[in-house]
């Protein structure tokens, strides 16, 4: 029993050390850099450049970050989003939401807060 609550506090300590920890900032979303339009109303989110990374044979449609699913909590909640653009003005750890996922975490009047997240 004692080494399962060891194992459990473990698990969830290096899990909250592996989240990302950067600015969540919103935008209008529009044609992304992984070649779709998406729109404000959807729970999407561009990823910093620098964690975007270099793409297959330079297209960004190509990426492999294009589509995958992250997991943001801010200091209002949390939000699932997927990635369709890079942020080319955001630091490592940052991501640039559309305005309903931001909303979802903040008060849309902040534009800027503190955020961590991780890959789903």
């Amino acid at each position: 029993m004692h080494f399962r609550l060891t194992f459990a506090i473990l698990l969830a300590v290096l899990a909250s050390a592996l989240a990302f920890d950067g600015d969540g900032t919103y935008y209008n979303v529009g044609l992304g850099a992984c070649g779709q339009y998406n729109n404000n109303n959807q729970l999407v989110a561009a990823l910093n450049k620098p964690q975007f990374g270099s793409s297959p044979g330079g297209n960004p449609n190509h990426n492999p970050n294009c589509g995958r699913q992250a997991l943001v909590h801010g200091p209002k909640g949390q939000v699932q989003v997927t990635i369709v653009d890079m942020c080319p003005a955001c630091g490592w750890g940052s991501l640039d939401l559309s305005p309903a996922a931001f909303s979802k975490i903040a008060d849309m009047a902040q534009g800027r807060v503190h955020i961590t997240w991780d890959w789903v």
